[in-house]
């Protein structure tokens, strides 16, 4: 969970009006249910590779707040440094698991949505509540899975003729023969 402190702040709403907002301590969880709230507004992948508006940042931040009955007008009045203390928190792993691609070539195209990640959830009988963790652990749980539960890859001839070449280095050397 994040915490920012969004000051206070007098704003103009462009129509003659000045807006004064109070210091109002927000508190925030990148999650698939924070993800599932702004794919419903927008009605695109949150996790697409293209970038998001000014407003759909801020959105997002909305679909992230636990903290109840937060002023509307409070997010107008997110500073600069509190996107980029969000940015960091949304990019951060929020796990020590690593999961090596070095066997995938290339990325896949597949469109990852909330649904999907809800998907993989049932499909991997990971149960309902880690939907509040942070998504970046979540999905290193689900990839996780996949990689535990695929079969392990074969391994090619070339591969294959490199251990049988250690092993028989090795056992010469421990029983002092030469072949």
């Amino acid at each position: 969970m994040l915490k920012i402190t969004v000051p206070a702040t007098e704003l103009f709403d462009g129509v003659g009006n000045f807006i004064n907002t109070k210091e109002q301590t927000l508190q925030l969880e990148h999650s698939l249910v924070s993800l599932s709230k702004w794919e419903a507004k927008w009605h695109k992948p949150y996790l697409s590779r293209k970038a998001m508006t000014i407003e759909e940042t801020i959105d997002y931040i909305r679909c992230m707040t636990l903290t109840q009955n937060v002023d509307p007008n409070v997010y107008k009045a997110i500073t600069p440094s509190n996107l980029k203390t969000v940015t960091e928190y949304i990019d951060a792993p929020m796990t020590a698991t690593t999961i090596s691609n070095a066997k995938k070539k290339g990325g896949s195209r597949k469109i990852v949505t909330a649904e999907v990640i809800y998907y993989w959830m049932i499909s991997y009988g990971i149960p309902f509540e880690c939907q509040k963790w942070h998504l970046n652990r979540l999905l290193t749980l689900i990839n996780v899975c996949n990689v535990e539960g695929s079969p392990p890859q074969k391994l090619s001839r070339a591969e294959v003729a490199a251990q049988y070449k250690a092993l028989n280095a090795a056992r010469r050397k421990q029983w002092n023969t030469r072949g």
